[in-house]
């Protein structure tokens, strides 16, 4: 996004340097063996309530409508999840209305002084034995860690509903690009002005590339060479899998947080709407080493992040965006709203009143 800006709205010229093969990063998709369109990072959903960030989108892709929806294998069920009136209803046999359910939850939940771990936002809902059931296991795989050792805002980023909705999303706009990631990300490309180089490391080239401003996506404690030591993430391992059937699973994920080493198992046809006589899924595997995808959100690993916040500060020549250089767990439209954002401050005049163009 910010590529695009800056070279379409300030006439920039930009280069953009990949050490991976493609780009698009984590978003990245592309078809299979199969002829199956996959996301090879594991499903991608894009959803926003940014009126802004939709648009802008927009002018590079068209799109399809898409709710994704996601059940829980638990004892022996597949159920919603978030956890709404239909999964406490089959979970144990009752037949509860929404305002019983509100009830039922203030009987079991465990009144919690203060919220400060992910435990404590789940029992303080919905009790203890729906947090085991759903919500333990699942995070002690995701992250190694017990809940009770999390940041709150892990587990507050999954509702809990009264009602029968059993869309994962609730956001104004839920869609998909219609051509897939890969597509989209061509066009807002597609600019004389941006150059990309793959399969490269910036630092092999930055002395030998004039260049005045740079964007930096990557690790933090990577870019200052881990000065203050590593920021802890959690990585993924990604099993891909096609099967000679038309559809694999009801829904395009089915969370296992009990069962298994994976945590989840996806569907890409039901994300994309693509028909094929095959279908292709992808189980995720938690894993502590690897590429980096996950900051892990604990008081210590925040206090290191911010000694490394504090040597932005001597970096005016480098701006930090995104999940992995500033240390924040973003959904993609929160990463589109920053990337907008940056690029008003780093160019508050209009395009018309832009200065010759200069390299980025």
């Amino acid at each position: 996004m910010l590529a695009e800006r800056l070279a379409r709205d300030a006439g920039r010229r930009v280069l953009i340097v990949d050490r991976r093969p493609h780009i698009g990063g984590n978003a990245y998709d592309c078809y299979d063996d199969a002829g199956i369109l996959i996301h090879p990072y594991g499903p991608h959903i894009f959803h926003t309530n940014s009126r802004e960030v939709f648009e802008y989108l927009s002018r590079f892709t068209e799109w399809r409508p898409y709710q994704h929806r996601v059940l829980a294998s638990v004892d022996g069920q597949l159920v919603p999840m978030p956890i709404n009136l239909d999964t406490v209803n089959r979970l144990y046999g009752l037949n509860l209305n929404a305002a019983e359910l509100d009830a039922y939850f203030a009987s079991v939940a465990e009144p919690v002084t203060q919220v400060r771990t992910s435990e404590d936002v789940v029992v303080s809902k919905v009790g203890r034995d729906l947090y085991r059931k759903f919500f333990q296991g699942y995070t002690r795989k995701q992250w190694d860690l017990d809940p009770s050792e999390l940041d709150a805002s892990v587990t507050a980023r999954v509702p809990v509903r009264t009602t029968r909705d059993d869309r994962y999303f609730t956001d104004t706009y839920q869609v998909m690009p219609l051509h897939g990631y890969t597509r989209m990300f061509q066009r807002m490309l597609d600019h004389p002005n941006i150059s990309v180089m793959l399969n490269t490391d910036y630092r092999t080239i930055q002395e030998f590339v004039p260049w005045q401003h740079m964007i930096y996506t990557g690790p933090i404690d990577a870019f200052f060479e881990y000065r203050h030591g590593k920021l802890p993430y959690r990585s993924l391992h990604f099993e891909h899998r096609t099967h000679a059937t038309t559809q694999f699973q009801a829904v395009g994920t089915v969370n296992h947080p009990n069962e298994y080493a994976f945590t989840r198992v996806s569907e890409f046809k039901h994300l994309t709407g693509q028909r094929h006589e095959h279908t292709s899924v992808v189980y995720e595997y938690p894993r502590a080493e690897g590429d980096p995808y996950y900051p892990v959100p604990r008081p210590e690993n925040a206090e290191r992040y911010r000694a490394y916040e504090a040597l932005t500060r001597t970096r005016p020549d480098v701006t930090f965006v995104g999940r992995l250089a500033t240390y924040r767990y973003y959904n993609m439209d929160q990463v589109v709203a920053q990337a907008l954002t940056t690029y008003r401050r780093l160019h508050p005049r209009p395009a018309e009143t832009a200065a010759e163009p200069e390299p980025v």
